[in-house]
């Protein structure tokens, strides 16, 4: 335990900053990628760039966080933010999309060891009536590097170059392994153990499979193809493999006995569906933004900022009262948030006034941000230290695997949605084919000013009305699984965190 209060501020700083490095790293990419391609090349290879860092973080989520139980926080977190480095360093210089992808897959092995051991850093420093002001502080970071990344990512690209999107992670993460190095000084007792290599290799191998399988079918590949079927049909052979190995391990990469624990399963659950929905926030508000409304690049990040600062305050305030009442009317709190805005934005229409997409934004942005602090304090509530790098590491991996099957389910979804409404808008137009309109006037013109102008309005009107209509209505059908949120919540149980009662002087 850090004894000093200064010393206590400097390491928590240390913390924020590596978080804020990682979490913000896939978003902040995303929004380069057109010029990164441009400049390089390969946009047949340009998926490999996102899903290259989003497989390595993910697959080393559960093994960094056991190994930091094994062995302890520091050194762990240490050996990620310098591999983020070296991987950001490396990704910078990278001469073809082959070699970018490369780096990205080394920057994603240190991403995965920071999220997970900082908030378990956390809870070895802090007594629980101080736990939750914390992590509320980290979950908001968390939350708004969602929302931060896009805005910085497109004024990175124009105004410097690409290359600083990767550089620019080198002077914050040696600042926080500065920090982390110097005035965190770890006093738990950790003990070797056998490592579980049977489930960290079949662990690794089902995640990449099904990864791969989620990024390629449909776009590389149809979803019947021999190559899609093979991915999902290796993740199902290695993930049961993998919870095999689970059972009979003496010290396994994730103690199943967890998930017997009612607060722990609905945990990593929540954190799952919470995952799913809140990214399609993130992709499909700017796009509407741009599309939709006819607003630049910049305009688009920038109207994330009030979903940023709804999800900042919402996971703030869950975190201060966290000692105060149960997790459960906590994200009670949350979900009811979230259901009202995320009914809103789907209402929405090209003729929706900007104010109201600004409050539909803070809405859903207040009610996800609870999800930041409650969820990861949740999963080690009441656990020994030994089992809190893997129980919050399982919290961060299924909440950004969530976001990897939403992305793909819900994306596809707008996508039909869209060219379904795009056919059915210019159906008798063009000797009654529809598709030859269609082609004329690609619709990924309505996101550049010059050649939205080109596009005659009653053209433009009707590609505009169907982005609408498909967006919104990808939005009403995330109310699916935050419905099925809701019903989680109610089988959190009763569970608080107890704050150490002062003994009578």
């Amino acid at each position: 335990m850090i004894k000093k209060d200064s010393n206590l501020k400097l390491v928590v700083a240390g913390l924020l900053l590596g978080i804020l490095m990682s979490a913000m790293d896939n978003t902040i990419v995303a929004t380069a990628m057109g010029t990164i391609v441009s400049d390089l090349g390969g946009f047949d290879k340009f998926i490999w760039v996102t899903s290259a860092y989003m497989v390595a973080v993910m697959a080393g989520m559960p093994i960094f966080g056991k190994l930091s139980d094994m062995y302890g926080r520091k050194q762990f977190f240490i050996f990620g933010l310098v591999v983020f480095l070296v991987g950001s360093a490396l990704c910078g210089i990278a001469q073809s999309i082959v070699q970018l992808s490369i780096y990205r897959a080394i920057q994603g092995i240190g991403g995965g060891a920071l999220m997970p051991i900082a908030f378990t850093i956390v809870f070895d420093i802090f007594p629980p009536e101080n736990r939750g002001k914390m992590t509320g502080l980290l979950g908001a970071v968390f939350g708004a590097s969602s929302v931060l990344g896009p805005l910085l990512g497109a004024y990175i690209t124009d105004y410097i170059s690409w290359h600083w999107v990767f550089y620019v992670n080198v002077p914050i993460g040696i600042f926080s392994l500065f920090l982390i190095g110097r005035f965190y000084k770890e006093s738990l007792q950790h003990s070797k153990q056998k490592i579980d290599w049977i489930g960290a290799i079949t662990l690794v191998i089902s995640v990449v499979s099904l990864m791969f399988a989620l990024e390629l079918g449909g776009k590389e590949y149809d979803w019947n193809s021999i190559q899609i079927i093979s991915l999902f049909a290796g993740f199902f052979i290695f993930f049961v493999t993998f919870f095999i190995a689970e059972l009979k391990a003496k010290e396994p990469i994730l103690p199943l006995w967890l998930f017997k624990k009612r607060l722990f399963a609905t945990s990593q659950f929540l954190a799952f569906l919470y995952g799913a929905t809140f990214i399609i926030l993130t992709v499909f508000i700017p796009i509407f933004v741009q599309a939709v409304y006819g607003g630049t690049a910049k305009n688009a990040g920038l109207i994330l900022t009030p979903m940023m600062l709804g999800s900042v305050a919402g996971s703030s305030v869950g975190g201060i009262f966290l000692t105060k009442t149960s997790f459960r009317n906590l994200m009670f709190i949350s979900i009811v948030s979230y259901i009202i805005g995320m009914v809103c934005l789907g209402t929405m229409t090209p003729d929706t006034a900007r104010y109201l997409l600004t409050i539909y934004m803070i809405l859903v942005g207040f009610g996800v941000g609870f999800s930041f602090s409650l969820l990861p304090t949740a999963s080690i509530h009441n656990l020994e230290p030994q089992f809190r790098g893997s129980a919050n590491s399982t919290n961060a991996f299924l909440r950004s695997f969530g976001m990897t099957i939403g992305v793909t389910i819900f994306g596809t979804i707008q996508n039909n949605l869209f060219t379904d409404k795009l056919k059915d808008a210019f159906k008798g137009m063009q000797g009654g084919g529809g598709t030859s309109m269609f082609k004329m006037n690609d619709p990924r013109q309505i996101f550049e000013a010059s050649e939205r102008s080109k596009i005659p309005s009653f053209i433009l009107n009707k590609i505009v009305q169907a982005m609408s209509d498909s967006i919104t209505h990808t939005f009403i059908l995330t109310l699916i699984p935050i419905a099925i949120a809701a019903i989680t919540i109610f089988f959190m149980g009763k569970a608080k965190v107890e704050g150490v009662k002062k003994a009578a002087s």
